[in-house]
């Protein structure tokens, strides 16, 4: 795989977006099969796949607590991402919750599950309309200087509100919803690359119903691919900033996503879509 970097990191251009190693529709509790949740966080390893993305609130904590089970200690060069910010009262519910105390709660949490002294890119769930982003931002610089965040990067916000955290502290990474069906945040993205800062789409196969594009079925039977497959790999070559972070509880799916890597879709092609 080829790499991108994120601050002083560098990590291969395909992650494994951990929430859905807890398989069941709610994201909550524990997995139906732990072992096979365990294998397919081993297996993403073993693919090539060095970073990780997760979050306090899958589970709640369940994701965390699976990868320390799974890997650690874990292989030189890889990478957790987790995020803080979001409060699950129950299943379904993900409530927005960035006041600092919530923040540092998460935090130490984090630390703990995950089995680090330190947090490699730790991200901003969501922007709380009750808290001034300022101070939920400006509690992840705090963290920061006080060693226990190596980045900070945010997630699920606008240009305005990405152009007043850079005021606070250095914004290496943004996760946003975006896909090939779904691009309502081309702009956050085209932000991203102008000022070098790394966008990780979440939800990037959609619901499924971007593998059911006629486009996207079309071309994957011209070059011998999977939908899927075309999906990841139009979202790696639309921009260089761009890291795909699909998830899955299948180690089939996991292994057709990485085969995406492999395909280099041709100016047309990519047009086409």
């Amino acid at each position: 795989m080829s790499t991108i970097r994120i601050g002083d990191l560098a990590v291969n251009r395909l992650g494994l977006g951990a929430m859905r190693v807890i398989d069941n529709d709610d994201i909550w509790g524990e997995p139906k099969d732990r072992a096979n949740s365990l294998k397919v966080l081993r297996r993403a390893v073993e693919l090539g796949i060095d970073f990780f993305d997760t979050a306090e609130s899958y589970g709640p904590q369940t994701s965390e607590t699976l990868i320390a089970e799974a890997l650690y200690p874990y292989p030189r060069g890889f990478v957790v991402a987790t995020k803080c910010g979001l409060a699950r009262p129950g299943p379904g519910r993900w409530d927005a919750d960035c006041r600092p105390e919530k923040l540092r709660k998460d935090l130490e949490g984090s630390l703990r599950r995950l089995k680090l002294e330190r947090i490699d890119l730790y991200q901003l769930h969501t922007v709380d309309p009750k808290v001034p982003l300022e101070v939920s931002v400006g509690t992840l610089a705090d963290m920061q200087r006080e060693g226990k965040v190596r980045h900070v990067g945010l997630s699920n916000v606008t240009v305005r509100e990405l152009e007043k955290a850079r005021k606070i502290v250095t914004i290496v990474s943004v996760q946003n919803r975006y896909s090939l069906a779904d691009r309502k945040s081309e702009d956050v993205l085209l932000y991203c690359e102008k000022h070098g800062i790394a966008f990780l789409p979440w939800y990037p196969l959609g619901d499924g119903s971007v593998l059911t594009l006629s486009r996207v079925k079309k071309l994957a039977a011209k070059v011998g691919a999977t939908p899927a497959q075309i999906a990841i790999a139009w979202l790696l070559k639309k921009s260089p900033v761009m890291l795909p972070i699909p998830g899955t509880s299948k180690i089939a799916h996991l292994e057709e996503n990485v085969g995406a890597v492999r395909l280099n879709l041709g100016e047309e092609d990519f047009s086409s879509l």
